[in-house]
């Protein structure tokens, strides 16, 4: 039975290298994602390590807000002195460095990274511990002088001798780059400058007197954890500090830079699913059809004397094979695939070293066990029905099963599972909470898939006659019969189909939602902007006062409003204790927005010592007008704020900022001081038309390059880029597949030309031409990927209206149905299907028309 297996698998090598690819690329990704975020891990790792003190002394970050404030937390600079009269202690630093800067050339182009990552202003301090070596010019001294790294000046072509505003919170300072700092470690892709200590802490700070953490070296033996007991129990005993030690502080590095490293490895494990799940459909089709096609050799087999677990042992081994094969081509793909990620990150900036890939052991054993256990699972249905082939199936041909009892099973099994999907989704719409009604649509899609998959070819034969129904008319006898080869086996044409479904149905789904979410959006910013003109960062990172002045000075300007965001937690009536992000506005609001209130106003709202919240969230948590809520900020600052307005806007906005918290602009300078403006709103003065602000403000702010001036079209534009990102990902995961699909599709095809070989010789012999043929098998491939695309985006347009429910319950609440997109796929589906069949139909228009009569 072993060779016979043996041999089987090799004869029908060519028929399963098209599943093999469907497990290569699952392996691939999910090996890839793994090495890629190992590498990572590993080479930040060993950076942090090698770069933090023994012990350090922060701010207490009590508070951590998901809105940028501005605002820098600092330590007062004479704790160095304190601290390094503490028993064990070498060398204290009083460190700064900071990331709320912008740097700008003498072209007003911004030297910085284009990358999402910092630009960060620190003191010149060489240590051991140093990331950067001094390779040219001279240490800065004094004001007016600085360094910068070597990749920021290669990337910006900036050289020694040339001058930059360097754009902090305390103001604009020009500096001469005197040196050039290149780094001995892996640079994380940001831009350093580095300025004498004491300009850093004067032009940075704005105070000679603080600074934004205490290095601490420790004396020779003394253990990093003693000292930092030591330390603490010196200048610490009210906890008003954050003390680490080097493990720690590279611990807390490490875990800032998960959330980066999570985002990579979830999307691409996201790719390995849609790989898996795509495959798993291709792996079962082929070998049923394998083994419908093998059905006299099987029975041959059984007749000589081999039993039913002997035939499904062999049918097994056989997935076992192509899964270890697909495993091992997948893991040196992944290999490959991790390579080109880090070759990606370094045109980013960050320069990682192939050389230096971590494979750890963990890694090839999750690429074998999803390539195995995928190809064993998928096979395993097929392995049991090949198990009860008949000794007497050797005597005769035998036909490919066709519609007996097993689909009248599925019929029970699919209604069910798909009942129980329905509900699920109607319980999401129904829901009146976020978190219960995401988790019901998330059941609900899971179920309704699986009905679907299930009970897909008892749609085929309704479905097929209806979106073939015009083949005869067109194509005459060719048409009737493309149409009948897809009807021939429901089961086969319901699994090639479910291939193409799962990525259809998804993007189907992610467009309904992130049409709703755009046009919610709008209507919102119609709805509630009132300004002219908005000023923001192009990263939305708050900016300098200097910004503000500028504007406010600009002719035609007539009214500024500032907004600037402050991390808080509040303590409810009923007992929670929620952290969240308010806002902070300047008195003539509703001159540029429009607030809807249930009770209470703007006056009310920007009161000193009061609040406003969203109606909705204030009722759920039994606040009233007029209650008195405990609320803290960051540094240990705490106030009692009484609520003075309810707000009606229906649009919670997410984003960490629950509960529509906003108050007067000099309750945010009290309580976070030296915080930024994250937004400015600019009305024109009277007499002045926007076009004519609109050049004025860019000229005005042609310095500042990171500040862009937005009217409501801009505003819109970009928040459909946004969430355009999301739909990218979308769109890259239906690629991969598409792909799978249609090496899917390639496959029955190809599988169905042998199957039918002895059919196509006696069609040819009776008359039937070479392009007629292929005709046949081309709009055959055409309907399977239609009804496929039809399939999945019904699926996926109940999913999206659904999902839309669940943004509702944040504000969200118009649908929008993307018509354009969802006819472009179905196009785009039959275009798949044409493409899928040329091999299959080619291969098929040139048998020998006598070879392929005599064929058995």
């Amino acid at each position: 039975m072993l060779k016979a297996t043996l041999r089987s698998f090799l004869a029908h090598k060519g028929r399963l290298l098209l599943s093999a690819l469907a497990v290569v690329l699952s392996v691939a990704f999910v090996a890839g994602s793994l090495i890629f975020s190992d590498t990572v891990t590993r080479t930040f790792d060993r950076l942090f390590a090698s770069t933090s003190a023994d012990v350090t002394v922060e701010p207490k970050q009590d508070l951590k807000s998901s809105v940028p404030t501005g605002a820098t937390e600092t330590v007062p600079a004479s704790l160095a002195a304190q601290v390094a009269k503490v028993a064990g202690v070498a060398a204290t630093h009083a460190d700064v460095s900071v990331e709320n800067i912008v740097v700008v050339d003498s072209n007003n182009k911004s030297v910085g990274p284009t990358t999402g990552a910092p630009t960060i202003a620190t003191d010149w301090y060489l240590t051991d511990r140093s990331p950067v070596k001094l390779t040219s010019g001279h240490a800065p001294q004094g004001a007016g002088e600085a360094l910068l790294d070597a990749d920021t000046a290669d990337d910006k072509h900036v050289k020694i001798g040339d001058t930059l505003a360097v754009q902090a919170q305390p103001g604009t300072f020009h500096v001469k780059i005197v040196g050039i700092a290149t780094f001995t470690t892996t640079n994380p892709g940001a831009a350093l400058v580095f300025l004498d200590p004491a300009t850093a802490k004067s032009q940075l700070l704005g105070a000679s007197d603080r600074a934004t953490s205490i290095s601490v070296d420790a004396a020779k033996g003394v253990d990093d954890a003693v000292l930092k007991r030591r330390v603490t129990a010196a200048i610490d005993a009210s906890g008003t500090y954050d003390i680490k030690t080097a493990s720690e502080q590279a611990k807390s590095a490490a875990a800032d830079l998960g959330g980066f490293l999570d985002v990579i490895k979830y999307v691409m494990l996201g790719f390995a699913g849609i790989a898996v799940l795509v495959g798993v459909f291709l792996i079962v089709n082929t070998f049923s059809m394998l083994i419908a096609q093998r059905t006299r050799e099987l029975g041959l087999l059984r007749a000589l004397g081999a039993d039913r677990k002997q035939v499904r042992r062999s049918v097994l081994t056989e997935a076992l094979l192509l899964g270890l094969v697909g495993s091992t081509l997948g893991l040196a793909a992944g290999i490959g695939l991790a390579a080109g990620l880090i070759k990606l990150m370094t045109a980013f900036g960050m320069n990682l070293k192939t050389a230096e890939m971590v494979v750890s052991w963990p890694t090839p054993v999750a690429a074998y066990v999803v390539g195995v256990g995928v190809t064993f699972v998928a096979a395993y249905l097929p392995a049991r029905r090949a198990a009860t082939v008949s000794p007497m199936a050797a005597l005769a041909d035998a036909e490919v099963a066709g519609v007996g009892r097993p689909l009248r099973v599925r019929a029970v099994v699919g209604s069910i599972v798909g009942a129980l999907g329905v509900a699920a989704l109607a319980g999401c719409a129904a829901a009146t909470s976020t978190a219960s009604s995401s988790s019901l649509l998330g059941l609900g899609i899971v179920l309704t898939l699986i009905a679907t998959v299930i009970a897909g070819p008892l749609l085929v034969r309704p479905m097929i006659r209806v979106l073939g129904g015009a083949f005869p008319a067109l194509f005459g006898s060719v048409g009737r019969m493309s149409q009948r080869n897809a009807l021939r086996n429901p089961r086969r044409t319901g699994a090639t189909a479910a291939a193409l479904m799962v990525g259809l149905a998804l993007v189907g789904g992610m467009s309904v939602a992130s049409a709703s979410m755009s046009k919610s959006f709008d209507q919102q910013i119609d709805k509630t902007l009132g300004a002219d003109f908005v000023i923001q960062n192009g990263n939305f990172l708050p900016f300098s006062k200097e910004v503000t002045d500028q504007v406010r000075a600009t002719e035609g300007v007539g009214l500024v409003v500032r907004a600037r965001f402050a991390p808080l937690a509040v303590r409810l009536p009923d007992g929670r204790r929620v952290e969240t992000t308010a806002a902070g506005y300047d008195t003539p609001l509703d001159d540029v927005a429009h607030i809807k209130y249930a009770q209470g106003g703007t006056s009310s709202a920007l009161a000193a010592g009061h609040l406003a919240m969203e109606a909705d969230f204030a009722k759920k948590h039994g606040v009233r007008l007029g209650s008195v809520l405990p609320v803290e900020f960051p540094g240990g600052r705490t106030t009692k704020l009484t609520v003075g307005a309810l707000s009606d806007q229906g649009f919670s906005g997410g984003f960490g900022t629950q509960g529509g918290l906003f108050f007067g602009i000099a309750t945010v300078e009290r309580y976070v001081p030296n915080g930024q403006d994250s937004s400015l709103y600019v009305n024109a003065a009277s007499g002045t038309g926007a076009d004519r602000l609109r050049k004025s403000l860019e000229t005005t702010l042609k310095p500042y390059p990171q500040v862009q001036v937005r009217d409501q079209a801009d505003y819109k534009k970009l928040v459909h880029d946004q969430i355009a990102v999301l739909l990218y990902l979308v769109y890259a995961l239906l690629g991969l597949a598409i792909v799978i699909a249609v090496l899917g599709v390639v496959n029955t095809l190809a599988l169905s030309v042998v199957e039918r070989t002895r059919e196509i010789g006696l069609l040819r012999a009776i008359g039937l031409g070479r392009r007629q043929l292929r005709r046949m098998i081309r709009l055959e491939s055409v309907v399977i990927a239609v009804f496929g695309a039809v399939l999945g985006l019904g699926l996926g347009l109940v999913w999206g209206v659904c999902a839309q429910q669940v943004l509702a319950l944040q504000g969200m609440k118009a649908l929008a149905i993307p018509w354009t997109t969802i006819v472009a796929v179905v196009i785009g589906s039959a275009v798949v299907g044409i493409v899928a069949a040329l091999l299959p139909a080619l291969r098929a228009s040139r048998m020998n028309v006598l070879a392929a009569i005599a064929h058995e």
